[in-house]
Formats: structure tokens, C-alpha cells, sequence
């Protein structure tokens, strides 16, 4: 019989594994990563069973259900592990209905795509939503401003790009040109060319920062130790515009931006420029809703924004980001606590949620 002090020290070492955290919150994010068997009862289950939490003192981790079964337990009745995930089903159904609307002359309506699915439009809607984190129609969208872009590479006429990627009406794609080109489709065929974007670096206790504004408001907040990468960096993205350095009303502009790196509280109250899909715009308003000196999963953020199945997608589009701090991509770490990858780098991202917990205080 195990001592007092032994199942102890057993179960806080359970506690201490990240993927309690998952155990207990039920965290349908986590099937197929891990399985947990229950010593007590000779079972072994998914993270997301419904069934009683057990307590941690009872508790092993398993990599898969093999391992789990070859350890002697045997697959709950309940949440049933040793079976395929109908979750994965759903991502392969609707993989294949992305390739679809991909290759398609025109987008398939809801009632075609639920035909080929061999299901009701209604469930076909939700699954779609849940694994992509948009809705058939606004994943047809979004890949049609790619097909846009690809087209406007070519030798053909705007015209022909427009209605080559898809579009039925010209008029409707230059209504929302500038959200998805950030310009006309003329002057994104020329590399920004006849644009007129106004920067200027500066210095913060993070390094160099760079911020740039077009017509519609701030464009760009990137940092690095290096300024002239910076530069090279905006030369990249609009090779063609006219890059003209601030003057001093626009310095006041980039010394909010400073402010707000030094004193997250001060908040930014300049118009910004956000360029992006639907899905991404969805995905940085729910960061700008993050208060200073907090952070979330990268898994809550995808159930905020009602996609719970799309933690990859929203992954995507916080790595998208090209407004550093104003858009607080830095506040998103993954479940577990630890911090992930950052546009502008960990050491940053570590220094900016250190500051931003001191500023709460």
C-alpha cells in the first residue's frame, strides 16, 4: 500500500503536467494528442470524456491508445478512444470541399457543396464553420482575393483578373478592394506604384520600430535591432509606392506608438489600416478585445470567435499580423502557459506581457 506521502507527490506531479489542465477542462482540442487511463476503474479515455474526473493520484498519461491498451487497460464505453474522431472525419469532408470551391470556374453554392457531402445544407454550414472558422461563402471569398492577387501578376487586363478569380461583378470587388488590397487593384498591379506611404523609425527600450501610414491610417508597426531591415522589410511589401519620410506631425504619430510599447495603458487612439481576409479581420478584433496584462490560448481565441476547431487557422492569422502592438498578438500564448513563436520575436514578446502585468499592478 502506497504511503500518504507518495500519493502525494504522485498527484502533484499529475497536477503539474499541462495536460491535466486539458483533462480537466475537458478540452476537445486535445483528443487524439494524448489519452489518460484511470488506475482505479482499469479504463483509459479521451481528455474530453464526460465521464467523472478522476482524482490525480490515479491518473497516467499515454501517448496513444496502443500505448494505453498495451499498459492493460481497456477503451471507455463512454467516450470511446479506441475509435476514429468524428471530428477527423469532418476535417477530411471538408478538405475536399475546400479543393472544390478552389478548382471551381465559380463558387458552388451551400446546396451543391452539401450534395457532394451527402448532407443537409444546415449541418454542411456548421461542420464547414467549425473546422475552417468561416463559412463556405467567405472561404470561397477569401480565396477568390487570392486568385485576384495571382491574376494581377499576369499580362491580362484588370478587367480579366477581377472575373479570372471569380468575381461576378467588377463593381462589387472594387467596393472591397481596399480592406482586401489595401488600394486599388490598378495600383496593386504596380506594386503600390503611385501610392504614397509616409514612415519613420524610431528607438524604444525594445529596439528599432518602424510604423508607416497610408491614406486610411497606420499600415505597419514592425520592431527589429536592425532599422535598415525594417526599411528593406516595407520596400518588400510595396515596392513601387512612394516611401516618403515622416514629417513632424506624423512623429507625434510614431511617438504614441512608442508610448503605447512603454505604457501599454495609454492605449492608441490613431485610425489604423487593417488589411485582410474576413476570417483574419474576425481573429484581430478578438485580440484588440484582450486587455493589457492578460493573455489567452490560442484555442480560446478560435472559440471566441465562434471556431473552436480552427486553433490552426487562427494561429495563421495572428502570425499575419503586421500591426505589432496596436493589434496585441503578443498576449496569445498557447494552453499551457508557455509562449510561442512571435513575428517580432519571443525575448520581445516575453519583455511586452512583463511590463504590460508590472503596469496592472
Amino acid at each position: 500500500m502506497k504511503s500518504n506521502t507518495a500519493i502525494e507527490q504522485r498527484a502533484m506531479q499529475v497536477l503539474d503536467d499541462p495536460r491535466w489542465a486539458a483533462l480537466a477542462a475537458r478540452d476537445r482540442q486535445a483528443d487524439g494528442r494524448f489519452f489518460y487511463s484511470v488506475q482505479t476503474t482499469g479504463v483509459y479515455c479521451r481528455p474530453s470524456c464526460a465521464s467523472r474526473r478522476p482524482r490525480p493520484e490515479n491518473v497516467q498519461f499515454h501517448a496513444t491508445a496502443a500505448d494505453a491498451q498495451a499498459a492493460g487497460f481497456r477503451p471507455c464505453r463512454r467516450c470511446r478512444p479506441d475509435r476514429p474522431v468524428a471530428a477527423n472525419a469532418h476535417v477530411a469532408m471538408v478538405a475536399e470541399l475546400c479543393r472544390i470551391i478552389e478548382t471551381a470556374e465559380r463558387p458552388p453554392t451551400l446546396a451543391e457543396l452539401a450534395r457532394r457531402a451527402g448532407i443537409s445544407a444546415f449541418h454542411l454550414h456548421r461542420v464547414f464553420k467549425s473546422v475552417t472558422g468561416v463559412t463556405p461563402r467567405a472561404y470561397a471569398a477569401a480565396h477568390r482575393v487570392q486568385r485576384v492577387q495571382r491574376e494581377l501578376g499576369g499580362t491580362g487586363t484588370i478587367t480579366d483578373a477581377i472575373y479570372g478569380a471569380g468575381y461576378g461583378s467588377a463593381g462589387r470587388f472594387y467596393e472591397q478592394s481596399g480592406a482586401l488590397l489595401g488600394m486599388t487593384p490598378s495600383r496593386y498591379r504596380a506594386g503600390g506604384d503611385g501610392t504614397e506611404i509616409r514612415f519613420a523609425v524610431g528607438q524604444c527600450s525594445l529596439g528599432a520600430i518602424l510604423v508607416a501610414c497610408s491614406e486610411r491610417g497606420i499600415c505597419s508597426i514592425m520592431m527589429d535591432d536592425d532599422p535598415q531591415v525594417l526599411v528593406r522589410e516595407l520596400q518588400k511589401r510595396f515596392p513601387k509606392a512612394r516611401l516618403v519620410g515622416g514629417d513632424g506631425d506624423f512623429e507625434q504619430w510614431v511617438a504614441r506608438v512608442v508610448g503605447l510599447v512603454e505604457q501599454p495603458r495609454l492605449g492608441l487612439n490613431l485610425p489604423l489600416d487593417v488589411q485582410g481576409t474576413a476570417f483574419q479581420r474576425r481573429v484581430w478584433q478578438a485580440l484588440r478585445r484582450i486587455p493589457a496584462g492578460r493573455t489567452v490560448s490560442y484555442a480560446e481565441i478560435a472559440r471566441r470567435i465562434g471556431s473552436p476547431q480552427s486553433v490552426r487557422a487562427v494561429a495563421r492569422a495572428i502570425a499575419s499580423n503586421r500591426l505589432a502592438v496596436a493589434i496585441p498578438c503578443h498576449r496569445v500564448v498557447r494552453s499551457d502557459g508557455s509562449l510561442s513563436g512571435y513575428r517580432w520575436g519571443v525575448e520581445r514578446k516575453r519583455a511586452l506581457l512583463e511590463r504590460e502585468t508590472r503596469a496592472q499592478t
